[in-house]
């Protein structure tokens, strides 16, 4: 579980980014893409094609911290 402040806003990209990106990568998606800042202590949702497979980027205050998710379908 990730834990955010109160009044923190979560971003879900609607167009999927390759998996292949890591922090720079979706920290420069986060800056052209969503006209936003990464550093903003916001939460950033991404995608992939298939939508089986989630990366979360947010700032903690100290560092980026990013977050991946499988979705397996049975």
């Amino acid at each position: 579980m990730i834990q955010v402040a109160p009044g923190t806003k979560v971003y879900l990209a609607c167009r999927p980014v390759s998996m292949r990106y890591g922090f720079d990568g979706l920290a420069a998606q986060v800056a052209n893409v969503l006209a936003a800042d990464p550093f903003c202590g916001h939460v950033f949702v991404f995608r992939s094609k298939r939508s089986d497979y989630f990366k979360i980027l947010h700032w903690d205050g100290s560092g980026l911290c990013l977050f991946a998710k499988y979705l397996v379908s049975h």
